[in-house]
């Protein structure tokens, strides 16, 4: 298979320092606005890469549920493999990708967690058997086969009723962030960067070479 050959121009649009929001956080939230507009697939779906302690990263696709000045929010098994990192190394990155609109979105910063309330507020919103599978996986740890998780499932089905509480290692992270990059693409790899640092209270804008 020759990849070489394989690539695209993008034509889209462009990014210029006087049309970007001076807050990267409405700017983020703008992009995103454009893109669940065009109805693109789950463009709330974010790469999310941790660190261990040895220094090996590891990336995987999370879902964002929720950002605001405060920062980006998602939710898992607090012992899967990022839990874990995360608990050694509270920094991240996250990506979003939006192919169609030709945009890349970093985001850099330190992960907490976010308080047992808003876990709970978000786990009671989930559809059920989302609920009983946080219960049933051990998510990240080796499992003999698949039979066993679905017997694990049906065991829980068993013993919740309709109302299925959040399990005590499950809840949500949040990513509060300190540098942005917004990424539009253009003719001739001559692509638009520009990055928010924090610095205090303030962000500074700049432009990066492509």
């Amino acid at each position: 298979m020759d990849l070489t050959a394989l690539r695209r121009d993008y034509r889209h649009a462009r990014l210029d320092e006087t049309d970007i929001h001076p807050d990267p956080v409405e700017q983020f939230r703008g992009w995103l606005g454009e893109a669940l507009k065009a109805e693109l697939d789950e463009p709330y779906a974010m790469t999310l890469a941790t660190v261990d302690a040895a220094g090996q990263p590891s990336a995987r696709i999370v879902l964002l549920r929720g950002v605001d000045a405060h920062g980006f929010a998602f939710f898992t098994n607090y012992d899967s493999r990022k839990g874990n990192e995360l608990a050694v190394q509270d920094r991240a990155a996250l990506l979003f990708y939006w192919a169609p609109l030709e945009r890349q979105v970093r985001v850099e910063g330190r992960v907490t967690p976010v308080s047992p309330a808003e876990s709970d507020d978000y786990f009671a919103r989930r559809p059920r058997g989302s609920c009983i599978g946080a219960w049933a996986s051990p998510q990240s740890a080796v499992i003999p086969d698949r039979g066993w998780l679905e017997k694990r499932v049906d065991d829980y089905n068993r013993e919740h009723g309709e109302t299925v509480p959040r399990p005590p290692n499950w809840g949500g992270y949040r990513l509060q962030p300190e540098r942005f990059e917004f990424w539009q693409g253009r003719e001739s790899r001559l692509h638009d960067r520009l990055v928010y640092r924090q610095q205090g209270t303030a962000w500074t804008l700049e432009r990066l070479a492509p």
